[in-house]
């Protein structure tokens, strides 16, 4: 996953990106609400790590502005507040979760494993781009109103490609969510995979970006 780290304690944010790089996260790391609203804006993430006390603009505060504009991907406060008045505002203001300081990196992992599953449960229904249609209850994909054999891995990378249309994502990325972390995978796999699809569906569907990875790019207005 891609994680924003917002937390401006500058030993627990760096030891928190330390042990999420650790287990095969990508990460930004943002040290106010304004620094975070700067890498929102450059760049996408899966789930945003959000600490309540931040200097300028309170979490709480920049946690309410996010979702008033639409930023729907999951957000985990975390925070030495404890009391359950406090976690019932931030759950109330958006959040996803709730964890409280200290924590282990094996909670907040499980807890970021279970966002994830959540959100992908979200996008269960059909998928439409353009001229191509992928619907996860019945395995089935159309193109030009044809119906597209796809293998099980094939399907999957298609679906997540779908999933997040615009966003570049790194080889890396889609082994993880393919194979899942620490299997061992052929060099050139998503490679060989990206060419059945382009063979089967249209070779300009999905673009390489060389030396960052591939995407399936937004219909043109």
């Amino acid at each position: 996953m891609r994680l924003l780290i917002v937390e401006d304690d500058l030993d627990l944010g760096a030891a928190l990106s330390s042990a999420l790089r650790h287990t095969g996260h990508q990460l930004g790391w943002a040290q106010s609400a304004g620094h975070a609203r700067d890498l929102l804006q450059a760049e996408v993430y899966d789930a945003l790590l959000l600490d309540l006390g931040l200097p300028g603009e309170d979490g709480l505060h920049f946690l309410k502005r996010l979702r008033a504009a639409g930023y729907s991907e999951p957000v985990i406060i975390l925070t030495a507040r404890d009391a359950i008045e406090e976690r019932v505002l931030g759950l109330d203001a958006g959040a996803d979760d709730y964890l409280v300081k200290p924590f282990s990196i094996d909670e907040l992992s499980a807890r970021l494993r279970a966002v994830q599953r959540r959100r992908q449960g979200q996008h269960q229904g059909r998928l439409v781009h353009g001229a191509l249609t992928l619907d996860p209850a019945s395995m089935q994909v159309c193109y030009d109103d044809r119906t597209i054999e796809l293998s099980r891995r094939e399907f999957a990378l298609l679906q997540i490609l779908l999933t997040h249309v615009g966003r570049v994502l790194s080889r890396a990325e889609l082994e993880e969510a393919l194979y899942g972390w620490g299997q061992d995978v052929e060099s050139n796999t998503i490679e060989v995979h990206i060419h059945h699809l382009r063979r089967k569906l249209n070779p300009s569907l999905i673009r390489t970006i060389r030396g960052v990875g591939y995407l399936i790019e937004r219909p043109s207005a």
